[in-house]
């Protein structure tokens, strides 16, 4: 599955690196957050949980206070993302 069009190359090496394998252990937030915010709606809750809402699924991710995604939350935004369409790009140009 191929990156979407629409995603600039910033958004497009983030979200390789969510699928890299194996994990990748140095994604960043903010990245991850620039990500979330070009294919879905974010909003934050007033405990500080980031709420992400693609199609017609919502996962609550909670910002650690690290600056990069831990693991776990790592596997709950690929599997929200691949449900969603995107996933790693099988082919490369």
């Amino acid at each position: 599955m191929a990156a979407p069009e629409h995603l600039n190359s910033h958004h497009r090496d983030t979200l390789a690196q969510i699928f890299r394998h194996p994990l990748s252990h140095n994604i960043e937030w903010h990245s991850v957050l620039s990500l979330l915010n070009a294919v879905a709606t974010v909003q934050e809750t007033h405990k500080g949980n980031i709420l992400v809402t693609i199609g017609s699924d919502t996962e609550t991710f909670e910002p650690g206070r690290h600056k990069d995604i831990d693991a776990e939350q790592l596997a709950n935004l690929r599997r929200l993302l691949k449900k969603a369409g995107y996933g790693p790009e099988e082919t490369s140009a």
